[in-house]
């Protein structure tokens, strides 16, 4: 911190904890005390129960569970391999070309996810491609939300990445494909993986786009989550939310312990 007295550390300190727990943790604790409240009329809840944890477990909310699980795996891989295909083709091309393709890339993360729910359903409810209605419309919705974020990572981790492995795999006579496979790709998993940790994330907790498109049947848990909210379960809702944030951040810590190359060389 740029704050050189102790007495200003100390300021600094407190005005941060004060900001993070009001905007952060008192949010999160409300929710996680809700999930097990019976009844909330004062203060604090009464009437402390597991009966909303056993519900969820039994009915048919945890199959959204299932469904948001699917959905963010399957759009964060298609995300993962079409960011990564973008920022190899486009990792030797500079100037004014490179700044045009990088802002295409990124225009998803820009749009509103309703905007791009209703263009989804605009662009794809009629022949010759027919999406609506089916399940890959919620992954195609959630890959163009996620996709952008993809290539930014992987574009960041070839940046790091110095020329000279490459080229001296090239002097050896390792052909494009294999220097890809062995060399490069290897090097950035890092990257990779944060890069479908993330999209992973978004995917689990995306909700504007997935109102607009999601079939019968395939009703990911936010949504089921703004449903109970909305006509005032909110008990229900906060033990849904609690199950989705750690499911979200078991995937996440099991992808953190993927080992690497490059960690190997720590």
């Amino acid at each position: 911190m740029l704050v050189w007295s102790r007495s200003g550390r100390i300021g600094a300190w407190l005005l941060f904890s004060l900001l993070f727990g009001v905007i952060y943790v008192l949010p999160v604790a409300v929710i996680a005390i809700a999930s097990f409240a019976g009844q909330w009329n004062g203060v604090l809840p009464s009437h402390l129960t597991f009966a909303h944890y056993a519900r969820a477990v039994h009915s048919s909310l945890s199959a959204e569970l299932r469904v948001s699980l699917i959905t963010g795996v399957m759009a964060s891989a298609v995300a993962l391999v079409v960011g990564t295909w973008a920022a190899l083709a486009l990792r030797k091309i500079y100037g004014a070309s490179r700044l045009v393709l990088d802002i295409v890339f990124f225009i998803p993360s820009a749009v509103p996810s309703v905007s791009v729910g209703l263009g989804l359903l605009v662009a794809f409810s009629r022949p010759p491609i027919l999406l609506n209605g089916t399940i890959a419309m919620v992954v195609v919705a959630h890959f163009v939300l996620t996709s952008a974020f993809t290539y930014g990572n992987v574009s960041a981790g070839l940046a790091r990445l110095g020329p000279e492995f490459e080229q001296m795999a090239e002097s050896l006579g390792a052909r494009p494909g294999y220097r890809l496979r062995h060399v490069t790709l290897p090097l950035i998993t890092p990257y990779l993986i944060a890069a479908f940790s993330l999209s992973f994330a978004l995917s689990m907790g995306e909700l504007g786009a997935t109102m607009m498109v999601y079939p019968p049947g395939w009703r990911t848990l936010p949504v089921g989550i703004f449903a109970l909210a909305d006509r005032g379960d909110i008990f229900e809702s906060a033990t849904l939310t609690v199950l989705l944030a750690c499911a979200t951040l078991a995937v996440l810590v099991g992808l953190s312990y993927i080992p690497t190359r490059a960690a190997s060389r720590r």
